[in-house]
This record gives structure tokens, C-alpha cells and sequence, in this order.
């Protein structure tokens, strides 16, 4: 059995890691924002997991993933204005945020999480990194990978749920990179085999 280390993508995301956790040390903030953006496939969830392991400011950071509140295969766009609405814009002004899970098996919302501004905030996900999101976010990465690399683990962790929405869900990527140049906001690019 191969060790994480001869794992060039699991390497690739503990370099990363590391690198974040001082990024984050270094802002001095009691509650400091990140975003985690990249295509699907490319790593986002697991750094994101990482970064919660290693949080290192005292208290507990509050991960979000993008993909507990898109509003289904078509809902890119719409996920990033509900994260930006309900859980940044309150946070930077140091109110309670909020935010729906959406019930995948039955195409709507449920139950409602609250987001305390007192703590740290990790958001995932595609798509989360904008003009809009950038300006309140203290640390904003950018997760870049191929797209044999990323269908294969998408698929391979998702399978048949995911394979009929793949196109769909790409061209929404396409269109964010288009309009918003994630790469060109984030504080950080992480390049992952």
C-alpha cells in the first residue's frame, strides 16, 4: 500500500496546507475568512478538511461547502450569491449568518445552519471566488488541476450521480472563470497533479 507521501496528489494538498495554516497564522485575526475555489475534482474538499485539522487560531473554524447549498446542477452561480448574502456579508459586519442546506434527493431547501461571526469561516466549493467574495475574504486560494486528474477523482468519489451532470456542471466553471478570474483573486494558487 502507497504512503500519502508517494501520493503526488495527497503531497500536493499537505504542501498546500501547510502553506494556508500560516497564511492564516500570519493575518492575526480571531475570525479570518477563507475561500477555497478550483473546477471539480481538484482538491478543494479535502484541503478544506485539512485546514479545519490544522486550524491555527484558538476556537473552532465553521466549513461550508459550496455543494450543501447549490440549488441543484444548474445553481453555480446562485450557490456563491447565497454563501456571499447569507454567511460573508453578515460575517464582515460581525452579524449571525445563515445559510439553507439544499436536499439534493428532493430539489429543496432544508434545515437552516447558523454562522457565528465570533469564529473563523472556510468556504468551498467552485465558483465561490469573485470581485464580490474577495473583497471580504481574508485568504482566497485558487486550486488548479487538470481535467483528466479532476473528472477521474469527481467521478470516481461521485460516480453515476454525478457522470450525467458533468458537462453541465463544467460549462458553469468555464463561464465563472470567464467572468470572474478566480485565479487572478486568490492570495494563493495551489497546482495539484
Amino acid at each position: 500500500m502507497p504512503s500519502r507521501s508517494d501520493d503526488p496528489v495527497a503531497a500536493a494538498l499537505e504542501r498546500a496546507a501547510a502553506l494556508i495554516v500560516d497564511d492564516i497564522h500570519l493575518l492575526a485575526a480571531a475570525n479570518p475568512v477563507v475561500l477555497i475555489d478550483g473546477r471539480s475534482g481538484a482538491g478543494k474538499t479535502t484541503l478544506a478538511r485539512m485546514l479545519v485539522e490544522r486550524w491555527p487560531i484558538a476556537g473552532r473554524v465553521q466549513l461550508v461547502a459550496l455543494d450543501s447549498i447549490y440549488p441543484g446542477w444548474g445553481g453555480l452561480r446562485d450557490g456563491v450569491e447565497r454563501a456571499l448574502d447569507g454567511i460573508l456579508r453578515p460575517h464582515g459586519r460581525g452579524y449571525l449568518g445563515e445559510w439553507r442546506r439544499w436536499d439534493w434527493q428532493s430539489g429543496t431547501e432544508a434545515e437552516t445552519h447558523a454562522v457565528d461571526p465570533a469564529l473563523g469561516v472556510l468556504i468551498e466549493g467552485s465558483g465561490i471566488l469573485t470581485p464580490a467574495t474577495a473583497a471580504i475574504a481574508d485568504v482566497r486560494v485558487w486550486v488548479e488541476s487538470s481535467e483528466i486528474g479532476r473528472k477521474a477523482r469527481a467521478l470516481a468519489r461521485d460516480g453515476d450521480a454525478y457522470r450525467p451532470h458533468w458537462d453541465r456542471w463544467a460549462q458553469q466553471e468555464s463561464d465563472h472563470i470567464v467572468r470572474d478570474d478566480p485565479r487572478a483573486l486568490a492570495t494563493r494558487v495551489i497546482e495539484v497533479p
